[in-house]
């Protein structure tokens, strides 16, 4: 097939619920391709010499090679091809940004002068991972070198540390503090966006190829980190625990009640089924009308998830414009689909309180675009004098993350930044000997091929530490 003809394939819309019904189920929204479809849009693929795409994958995956084998429909040969870089496709296929990272540099969105255009990398990749998954053997495992390797934190970072180490032949313990496995994967990310059941397939692999997974379990109160090194007998510790700490905005009125941070709003939600209320016990606030501040992929999965527990108007508060806007594209748009308001270019000023101490409104300022800041955005500034209020009984604060500060509060010979992040060398190495980190207590809100890449960079480097020994 020549250039010109690929060219001419047109690309493949995403199957996804209808609106008016989806905002009413936790199911997924997007559907998946079929196999024709998949097969179509891997056949877009120009198999450019340079493969720009390779380079804007964190990990990278060798994109022409399974996208030339998806095209031949031998989908389970091109998710060897993802395997053998990235061990979580089928999550990576649904919550990864491919606009922003592979897809970004792809050659045939360039030729045709339309970033939407480019071929739909995550959609390929999360097909086969659906269609093939259970058809792939277990990773094969070294023979044992009696090391033994504690991972902390379950989330994308760890489990990509730790299937690298277990499958070199080491003994790994995952220490998880909640009573469930995934990290961030299962307490953040809506089911309606990443099924849970895929998750825990990947920690049941982890599982079956030997790695120990211990829940209930949180280092630096259960046990301390170094206590993990001296009395525990592991040779070396990888830190994977994300930031789970939630921002506020220090306004009056965040006390009152009916204010969440999304964190525990979603981990109420996701990790405890609070939707789920024939099954799940729960206790989760009844809204009416809601506010969620913030414009990221965070403030979206709240917004949407507000509207699935039952609130009748959800508003998301922005103080930028929907064009600078860091939430993705199709996630804005499935949010515009369902009924989500869009208040931009606003800001809360204070939240107002009944005389019962619950939330009744939220005094909102309006605000223009100035000059550019650091980031690359506009500025927001504040009008003077456009005080309104939004009757809602319901905030939620979604306006980012800080890393926990527990280990570095208990383990002060760890290095952090000011933002509290550990600080690591090129490898992930922390300033203490013997002890790794990677992921989000790293880098701060990153993505999950991001965690993955910084987990596997690190796992490397520990293998080499223990062989040396």
């Amino acid at each position: 097939m020549t250039a010109k003809e690929r060219m001419a394939i047109p690309a493949q819309d995403m199957p996804a619920q209808d609106p008016l019904v989806r905002g009413k189920n936790m199911k997924e929204v997007a559907l998946g391709f079929t196999a024709e479809q998949a097969r179509l849009e891997a056949s877009r693929c120009l198999q450019c010499k340079t493969a720009p795409c390779v380079s804007g994958c964190p990990v990278s995956i060798d994109i022409p090679r399974f996208l030339g084998l998806a095209a031949d429909g031998k989908f389970a040969d091109a998710l060897g091809v993802i395997r053998q870089a990235s061990l979580l496709p089928a999550i990576c296929g649904r919550v990864c940004p491919q606009e922003s990272q592979c897809q970004a540099p792809c050659t045939l969105g360039k030729s045709l002068k339309n970033p939407l255009l480019a071929v739909g990398i995550g959609r390929v990749e999360r097909y086969v991972a659906d269609a093939c998954s259970a058809d792939l053997p277990l990773p094969r495992v070294k023979p044992a070198t009696g090391r033994k390797v504690a991972v902390i934190g379950s989330g994308p970072a760890s489990i990509a540390a730790a299937a690298d180490l277990c499958q070199e032949g080491h003994a790994v313990t995952v220490f998880e503090a909640f009573h469930k496995p995934g990290g961030v994967l299962v307490y953040g990310i809506p089911e309606f966006r990443l099924p849970k059941a895929i998750v825990d397939r990947e920690i049941d692999t982890l599982r079956k190829i030997g790695v120990d997974v211990q829940t209930n379990f949180l280092v630096g109160r259960t046990r301390k980190l170094k206590d993990l090194l001296t009395q525990d007998g592991y040779d070396a510790v990888f830190v994977g625990t994300g930031a789970g700490l939630p921002k506020f905005m220090h306004i009056d009125g965040e006390n009152l009640v009916g204010v969440f941070s999304a964190n525990e709003y979603l981990t109420r939600c996701n990790l405890m089924k609070a939707y789920d209320d024939g099954r799940a016990a729960t206790p989760i606030y009844r809204s009416k009308k809601v506010a969620v501040l913030g414009g990221g992929n965070v403030a979206m999965d709240a917004a949407r998830s507000a509207l699935r527990l039952g609130a009748e108007e959800v508003s998301i508060v922005y103080r930028r414009s929907l064009e600078e806007m860091p939430a993705r594209q199709e996630e804005v748009h499935h949010a515009v689909e369902e009924g989500i308001r869009f208040l931009t270019l606003k800001n809360a000023q204070r939240i107002l309180g009944d005389d019962q101490g619950r939330v009744k409104a939220v005094e909102t300022l309006t605000y223009v675009l100035g000059e550019k800041d650091a980031s690359g955005r506009r500025s927001p500034v504040a009008v003077p004098g456009s005080e309104a209020l939004l009757e809602v009984d319901t905030v939620i604060v979604a306006i980012g993350n800080d890393s926990n500060p527990l280990l570095r509060q208990t383990t002060p010979e760890l290095g952090v930044n000011k933002n509290g992040n550990f600080v690591v060398n090129e490898d992930g190495q922390t300033s203490m000997p013997g002890v790794w980190a990677g992921g989000d207590i790293v880098l701060g809100a990153a993505t999950v091929i991001l965690a993955m890449g910084q987990g596997r960079k690190a796992a490397a480097a520990i293998h080499r530490f223990l062989t040396a020994l």
